[in-house]
C-alpha cells in the first residue's frame, strides 16, 4: 500500500514508523515546510492519504485529496463545522472520506461502553453526568474531539440532557458539562462520571501512547481502499 501522510508532526511520524514496519510505502510527506507539494499529481502516486494536521488546515487538505480522487483518512479535530462541505465534495467526486475523532480500538470500545451506560442511566434522574478530559499542552482544541464524541453519545441516550457545555460544571441539569485540562507530558485521559447524593459511577480511558491511534489509522487506510462515501470506525468495527 502506498500512503501519503499529510501532517508530519508527532502523530504523522508515528504512523510513518508503523507503516514502514508493516512494509507499506510512504510516497508523500506533507508538513508546514512543503505545502506546495500537496498537488493532485503527487497525491495520485498514493493509494490513500492519512491526514493528521491542524484544525485550520484540515478542510483544505481533505478537499485536495478528494479532488485528486484519492481516499483520505482524517483524524484532525476542531474543524467539523465544515463537515457538510466535505459530504458535498464526496458526492461531487464520488470520493471516499473516513473520519474518526479517535482511531484507537480501545477508545472506540469506550465509545460503545459510554453509550450503553448512558442508556442505563436514562431512567435515574438523581444522577448528574459530567465529562473530564486531560491532554498534553500541545493539544490545540478543548474540549477534545474525543470528549465531544463521548458527549454526543451521552446526549443521544439521556433524554433530560439537551446540550453540552465546555467549562465548569453547571447547575442546569439539562446541560452536560465537559471540562478540560492541559498538562505537560500527560497521556490522553477521558472520564465519564455519574454522581448522586449517595454514590458515584465512573468509567475512564487512558491512552498510554500514540501507537494505538496509529494502528487504528493504518487499519482504516487499508480497509477504505476501494470503498466509497463518508465512513467511520463503526463501519469497520460494527458497533
Amino acid at each position: 500500500m502506498k500512503i501519503a501522510i499529510i501532517g508530519y508532526g508527532k502523530m504523522g511520524k508515528t504512523i510513518e514508523s508503523m507503516a514502514l514496519n508493516k512494509g507499506y510505502d510512504i510516497v508523500l510527506r506533507i508538513s508546514d515546510q512543503n505545502l506546495s507539494e500537496l498537488t493532485s499529481e503527487n497525491l495520485q502516486k498514493s493509494d490513500v492519504a492519512i491526514e493528521f494536521s491542524r484544525p485550520e488546515a484540515a478542510f483544505d487538505n481533505i478537499k485536495a485529496c478528494l479532488e485528486a480522487g484519492i481516499p483520505v483518512v482524517s483524524g484532525t479535530t476542531g474543524w467539523l463545522e465544515k463537515m457538510p462541505e466535505v459530504h458535498k465534495l464526496v458526492d461531487k467526486h464520488q470520493g471516499t472520506f473516513f473520519y474518526a475523532s479517535n482511531f484507537s480500538i480501545g477508545v472506540n470500545i469506550f465509545f460503545a461502553l459510554n453509550r450503553q451506560l448512558a442508556k442505563m442511566m436514562n431512567d435515574w434522574e438523581t444522577y448528574s453526568a459530567s465529562i473530564h478530559e486531560i491532554h498534553h499542552t500541545q493539544k490545540l482544541d478543548a474540549p477534545s474531539g474525543t470528549a465531544i464524541t463521548l458527549g454526543k453519545g451521552v446526549l443521544e441516550n439521556i433524554e433530560r440532557l439537551k446540550t453540552w457545555k465546555a467549562g465548569e460544571e453547571t447547575a442546569n441539569h439539562s446541560v452536560l458539562p465537559i471540562t478540560s485540562d492541559r498538562v505537560d507530558n500527560t497521556p490522553g485521559t477521558h472520564i465519564i462520571k455519574y454522581e448522586s447524593e449517595v454514590d458515584e459511577i465512573e468509567i475512564k480511558h487512558l491512552a498510554k501512547s500514540r501507537a494505538g491511534f496509529a494502528q487504528g489509522a493504518l487499519m482504516a487506510a487499508k480497509w477504505v481502499v476501494g470503498k466509497k462515501g463518508v465512513l467511520g470506525m463503526s463501519d469497520i468495527l460494527g458497533f
